[in-house]
């Protein structure tokens, strides 16, 4: 007998028969011996309308009434889950982070996991009973009710299976795994069976929607396999697991990009010590997260360019902390592009193999793509091109590095 927390997104609990389709996914997992824990998202598009209540009103000034609102998403759908498994002579028990209890930092709309009592949900599911829990939320030290943030629902099951030592949580979503690209972009996109938690999680921070960036963190963290798979189909998915031999051989497991990327390069700064931190300790302040740095020399030789990215949505904002701040940083002049996007070549193999990134760079030059900012870390390149050029740089790249053939 293995335990399993089962985690359900919005499109997966988006209607009643959907909903139902849930019930026969968990009903199959209970049919196959086995103990089932369930973790649940807001119907698909309820969140959405409940910050829109919200926002008629001044949501800095009132986040905590804002994550009691938005966290009642998750407390209907958990509800009609229970529901639906009476029907078919199931016991569910629904439960909201409190009644857990799942206790988190005091961070409304961004709060992190500190604790959750794993008690409860071991103790039902001993008496042969389905907890059903309510996805992002928790409490903090002082009883109020927090949210993780979007996506959270993921972090809220991953965690829940690492408190349970849970022998597996599954993720269930609208695609049926990860992909070594976007199949709608890449016709010859392939299915991978597994992935690091590494690769995984350069995957999940460079924007790729299947996993959100913290559960893929906890997993790593604490260790807990992770199957992404589909809830319409219910055929094996991708599983996260740690790192083996046959992955380390792989050069690249997959392509990921961004379209959401500006580019800002602030001309002819004076080139002494503090620059850096003159830039970029406002926008930190303003909480930008800044991507891709390069620092450049000027025509002027004792000056410099520098240039960094930034989400399109923040550029505007950080055009103004720049100008702002433009006496004490020293520089000439803005240059802002935002029809840019990032494409990354993610890879285990990129520890032990050379010649990776000339090969993804020819590979772009090959297609007439320019490049115009480069960045790498231990098993990721990414560069930043025009967004038009995104098609023919995912097809090139999926093509050279073999990835139609796994």
């Amino acid at each position: 007998m293995q335990k399993i927390v089962q985690k359900f997104g919005g499109t997966s609990v988006g209607t009643i028969d959907r909903i139902r389709n849930v019930c026969s996914l968990i009903n199959k997992e209970l049919k196959n011996g086995n103990q089932v824990a369930v973790v649940s998202s807001a119907m698909s598009g309820e969140t959405n309308k409940l910050v829109s209540l919200a926002e008629n009103f001044d949501i800095n000034k009132n986040k905590l009434e804002f994550d009691m609102i938005v966290s009642t998403g998750e407390q209907i759908s958990i509800a009609l889950i229970s529901m639906a498994l009476k029907e078919i002579g199931l016991k569910g028990k629904p439960l909201l982070g409190w009644q857990i209890p799942i206790t988190g930092s005091n961070d409304f709309t961004k709060a992190k996991i500190n604790k959750i009592d794993g008690k409860l949900i071991l103790e039902l599911m001993n008496n042969g009973e389905i907890p059903i829990i309510a996805g992002f939320q928790g409490i903090d030290k002082d009883n109020n009710i927090v949210t993780l943030g979007r996506g959270g629902s993921d972090t809220s099951a991953v965690a829940i299976a690492a408190a349970i030592r849970a022998d597996r949580c599954d993720i269930y979503t609208d695609v049926d795994g990860v992909y070594t690209t976007d199949p709608r972009i890449v016709k010859n996109a392939k299915k991978l069976d597994k992935i690091s938690y590494e690769e995984m999680l350069e995957f999940a921070s460079l924007g790729a929607k299947v996993l959100q960036t913290r559960s893929v963190e906890m997993a790593m963290r604490h260790r807990v396999t992770v199957q992404v798979l589909s809830s319409q189909t219910g055929k094996t998915g991708t599983f996260l697991t740690k790192e083996d031999e046959k992955m380390e051989n792989e050069l690249v497991s997959g392509i990921a990009y961004s379209k959401d990327e500006a580019n800002i390069t602030l001309i002819n700064i004076l080139d002494k010590p503090g620059v850096a931190t003159k830039i970029f300790t406002p926008l930190s302040e303003a909480n930008i997260n800044v991507d891709m740095i390069v620092q450049t020399g000027s025509e002027n030789g004792n000056k410099i360019n520098f240039t960094y990215t930034v989400s399109r949505k923040d550029l505007e904002q950080t055009i103004s902390i720049m100008e702002k701040n433009k006496i004490d940083i020293e520089f000439e002049r803005i240059i802002t592009n935002n029809s840019l996007a990032k494409v990354s070549i993610v890879g285990l193999g990129m520890r032990t193999h050379t010649g990776v990134a000339n090969k993804m760079f020819s590979a772009l030059a090959s297609k007439n793509i320019n490049i115009h900012v480069i960045s790498t870390s231990e098993i990721k390149i990414s560069v930043l091109i025009d967004e038009d050029s995104i098609e023919k740089a995912l097809n090139s790249l999926h093509s050279t590095f073999e990835l139609d053939q796994k």
